[in-house]
């Protein structure tokens, strides 16, 4: 199917966490959705593919091209080609901002320093997949911790007084430290801000080694913690910019532009 704003096409992103798709048309987001991710990564996207299909007010088969990408996106039966992650979250970036040299990509299970050209192509790139401590699972440990929506995080880091420092890297014994913290009556908030900064400075490293330009953009679920990025912004000392609408869809974007792009050959 055509319209008048052009041929509708898909990309859909299956993380760890959860699964996201992205419907174009023209060149303009016509719908979009985020689901967990579920045991089967294929119905995972299939159910995220089909709410963003609802709000485009579309059929399946009304899509000419499907591009799938995150950790699960050679069990996609139905897309038409698979890019990896780290080439879907540059170009959906790049796409929003052409100024963006670096790119962090910081979900539940991994985070990705991405270096990108003045044409968006990607020229480097580093992940930490061994450890939680700069990923968001570190976040979801300390909101089990401290007894709070993981949401909430971000929003008491910036009312902390001060930043408590962790010695922890390591998310078992950052646990233990952080139950010490607030036993010797240190206030949540301080610890909470404490926590961002030890992520951002592992975050930190990261990017040293791919190459640090402004401006920084930040995609993926982490993206909007406001803590998380004042903690980056911090340590780095750049901008740090993310996506006015939902970061976590900036895998499933790009794999809409390579879908569009497929689409025009």
């Amino acid at each position: 199917m055509e319209t008048s704003i052009g041929a509708f096409c898909a990309g859909v992103d299956i993380g760890a966490v959860g699964a996201k798709a992205v419907i174009m048309a023209g060149g303009k987001i016509v719908g979009s959705a985020v689901v967990p991710t579920a045991v089967n990564a294929e119905k995972s996207g299939l159910s995220a593919l089909e709410a963003a299909l609802k709000m485009a007010g579309i059929l399946r088969s009304d899509l000419k091209q499907v591009v799938a990408t995150g950790y699960g996106r050679r069990t996609i039966a139905f897309a038409d080609k698979t890019i990896t992650e780290i080439g879907c979250h540059a170009r959906g970036a790049y796409s929003l901002n052409p100024k963006v040299r670096t790119l962090i990509d910081m979900g539940g299970q991994d985070c990705k320093a991405i270096r990108i050209d003045e044409e968006g192509r990607v020229t480097e790139f580093i992940m930490n997949d061994k450890c939680a401590s700069g990923t968001g699972r570190f976040l979801e440990v300390m909101s089990r911790v401290f007894e709070i929506p993981i949401s909430e995080m971000g929003p008491l880091a910036l009312k902390a007084d001060k930043m408590v420092p962790m010695s922890s890297t390591c998310t078992v014994f950052a646990e233990s430290e952080v139950i010490s913290l607030m036993a010797r009556g240190e206030k949540p908030e301080d610890i909470i801000n404490g926590v961002h900064h030890a992520i951002a400075q592992r975050v930190a490293g990261l990017l040293t080694r791919v190459g640090l330009e402004d401006d920084v953009f930040f995609s993926g679920g982490v993206a909007k913690n406001v803590g998380m990025i004042r903690a980056l912004e911090e340590i780095i000392e750049k901008k740090v910019v993310t996506s006015s609408e939902n970061p976590q869809l900036m895998g499933a974007l790009g794999a809409a532009l390579f879908a569009a792009g497929r689409i025009a050959q």
